[in-house]
């Protein structure tokens, strides 16, 4: 089924019959009452709490909860989980049908009832129900988003729902079916802008160049709850967590405390990563080195260990195995003793696989308790190879090459077997080849990628790689769309919707903005990718360094191969000009947007726009000023530098732009994977190092 233009969400919302009466959530002089069944678990308070919050900010007005059903007022809002019996006792008072939704995962619904099922004061009800403790939750923001009008990103978007002094509707309902997705989740990677941005949030013991912070807790709840309200049920909280550091297992138990899963990244089986184990030892006072083959006890402590650790997080944990080396490397990396054939690594890791999953089975006492193992680099060559064997139960996770354009070739090759699940680690933002501070995947390209996965029935479990997320707020709202309701989803209606909805009157001009930005990633001559924004950036500064090593008394700086920069110079350029095209109607959309729809698409286009138009002017003119140089034209070299210079100034202009105000300051702060001061204090310097020369 089609998704309907003008209503771009989780379920479509039914209007039936003739409304033989009116539910007033807030009257003009009375407001409803609230009950929540009194056996539901802390999560699905919490959800109450955001709709009691939402409705203040609309209206000014205080819904209160009450403890019993015969002290709500005429008006009452009944929030409870069918799997709950005293939760489905009280439902059913009103609606005998919330019968249907058990044993169901995930699914709920959202109705109106009349006084003449109702018990003692109850005139009018708003039932939201849900099959259990998620699916009550996700009905309770499904009504906040389709009825109060509230974007689930609104953190992130700074849209704030309108003002209203009533909400009164004659009919409410809302069916949302199970998930296409059993597993949906975020992995908040390389999140350098997060953990930066307050500094409040506590230290990290990592012998690295980065996540020496902790995201604070005044970020990390917004996190979680644009998680929910989106209808998503997973996350990987942060790059290495080490939940031995009370500052890093806060943001679990914050999770947890939310009611959603949570897993690790797929360099920490069991929670333990090559960082972790070298602390580990280091804090007993021993100097153990990560090699599983000399050393596989070591690995079997410091694994049931953090086993334990992690277990008593209960059934929100979903468990990772896998076999990985310090940093994201492959484990031969750093263990020097590990196989040298393919045959001898695959085995290597399926053997501490089997041992991973022997320790699952004994620290958590679920039946079947749901783990995965996620096939990044070498994980997929070696799968595809044939050379991997996973424990029954384990379910395998593909991943696609990095900045999202296709999956790997084990996706394709390898056989299913018939009691396995399957699913899909997919990256919106990866550090190293981006997208990293500019979106580049839009809507149907990220639909093309997980129509792959449904299509071979590869749709238990998705993670998506999101960084600090506020850059990916259109492809996170856009994939848990699709994620919730696959059939129902139609990217290029979305995409209009999307558009609709937050820019109005502009709406056709901004979509098409944003299509020719994300049609600019892509060569149309070739098809071929064009550079992200961290290959822009990582080619700029390969090239300036290899000039600045011979900069200093040469007059003339060679290039090994002119031929092969002037090809670069023109993809460069060309890229350059797409997306220069790209924002040559941004000023109309901006002449037609006002308050926050126009500081959003300032935030989520125009700051995007120039900061990725500004890198590669900075390796355009980086390019010509290496092949005026080569030719022994100093004075035109700097000239090009000068310029390149300008590109970066325009990408400092566009991170004020997107920081303006409280809330966003020192957003950029912690820009240490793309690094961009760092590009261009190494293009200053070589600028200055000529003209000093050339003195």
């Amino acid at each position: 089924m089609k998704m309907l233009r003008a209503v771009p969400l989780f379920c479509l919302t039914l209007f039936v019959g003739a409304p033989t009466f009116a539910f007033d959530l807030v009257g003009t002089d009375h407001q409803a009452t609230v009950f929540i069944c009194p056996d539901e678990p802390e999560c699905v308070r919490l959800a109450v709490d955001d709709l009691l919050s939402d409705v203040q900010k609309i209206t000014s007005k205080q819904l209160a909860i009450v403890p019993s059903l015969e002290e709500a007022s005429a008006d009452c809002v009944v929030v409870g989980s069918v799997m709950q019996p005293g939760s489905l006792a009280a439902l059913k008072r009103f609606d005998s049908s919330v019968d249907e939704l058990q044993g169901k995962w995930e699914a709920y619904r959202v109705t109106t009832a009349s006084s003449e099922v109702g018990p003692g004061p109850v005139k009018n009800c708003l039932l939201i129900a849900g099959s259990d403790e998620r699916g009550t939750m996700f009905a309770i923001y499904a009504f906040i988003e389709q009825y109060l009008g509230v974007d689930p990103m609104y953190f992130w978007t700074d849209r704030q729902p309108a003002r209203r002094d009533t909400l009164s509707w004659s009919k409410v309902d809302i069916v949302g079916k199970p998930p296409t997705f059993r597993y949906r989740g975020w992995f908040l990677n390389d999140e350098d802008l997060l953990t930066e941005w307050h500094l409040d949030g506590g230290r990290r013991d990592i012998d690295y160049a980065y996540y020496h912070l902790v995201t604070s807790p005044k970020a990390s709840p917004h996190v979680f709850e644009a998680l929910l309200r989106l209808q998503y049920n997973l996350v990987i909280p942060a790059s290495f967590v080490d939940i031995r550091n009370p500052n890093e297992e806060r943001l679990i138990e914050e999770a947890t405390r939310r009611g959603l899963f949570v897993t690790m990244h797929h360099i920490e089986p069991l929670g333990v990563s090559g960082f972790g184990f070298l602390n580990y030892y280091r804090d007993r006072g021993e100097n153990v080195p990560f090699s599983f083959t000399r050393h596989p006890e070591k690995f079997e402590a410091i694994w049931r260990d953090y086993a334990a650790r992690w277990a008593k997080y209960g059934d929100r944990v979903i468990w990772q195995l896998g076999l990985r080396g310090i940093a994201d490397r492959p484990v031969w990396v750093s263990d020097p003793k590990a196989p040298k054939t393919d045959e001898g690594r695959g085995k290597l890791i399926s053997d501490a696989m089997a041992l991973q999953w022997e320790i699952v089975r004994n620290v958590d006492p679920r039946p079947n308790p749901p783990a995965t193992t996620t096939l990044w680099m070498e994980g997929a060559s070696l799968h595809n190879a044939g050379h991997l064997k996973f424990p029954p139960g384990v379910a395998v996770i593909f991943s696609d090459n990095s900045p999202g354009w296709k999956l790997q070739d084990d996706f394709y090759n390898v056989e299913r077997e018939p009691k396995r699940n399957y699913g899909v680690y997919y990256h919106q933002q990866l550090w190293g080849t981006g997208p990293h501070l500019t979106q580049a995947l839009s809507p149907q390209k990220i639909h093309s990628i997980f129509k792959l996965a449904v299509d071979r029935g590869s749709n238990y479990y998705a993670i998506m790689n999101v960084g600090n997320v506020r850059e990916f707020a259109l492809g996170v709202d856009a994939g848990a769309r699709m994620l919730r309701d696959f059939n129902a989803f139609d990217p290029d209606a979305y995409f209009s919707d999307w558009c609709q909805q937050r820019f109005g009157p502009a709406a056709k001009p901004a979509e098409r903005c944003y299509r020719k930005l994300f049609a600019s990633y892509v060569d149309p001559q070739t098809n071929r990718r064009r550079r992200l924004d961290g290959e822009t950036r990582h080619a700029g500064t390969r090239f300036l360094e290899s000039l600045a090593k011979q900069a200093k008394g040469q007059e003339t700086l060679r290039i090994s191969d002119p031929k092969a920069i002037r090809r670069e110079l023109a993809r460069t350029q060309a890229q350059r000009e797409a997306v220069e095209q790209a924002g040559k109607e941004a000023d109309n959309v901006l002449g037609q947007l006002q308050g926050q729809d126009r500081v959003f698409f300032e935030n989520n286009f125009v700051a995007q726009q120039q900061i990725l138009l500004g890198i590669l002017e900075w390796l355009e003119n980086s390019y010509r000023a290496g092949l005026a140089l080569n030719d022994g034209d100093r004075k035109q070299g700097i000239q090009h530098l000068d310029k390149a210079l300008d590109g970066m100034q325009r990408v400092r202009d566009a991170k004020a732009l997107a920081s303006r105000g409280d809330k966003w300051e020192n957003w950029y702060r912690g820009d240490k994977k793309m690094n961009l001061p760092a590009a261009e204090a190494l293009t200053r310097r070589l600028a200055e190092t000529l003209r000093n020369e050339g003195n």
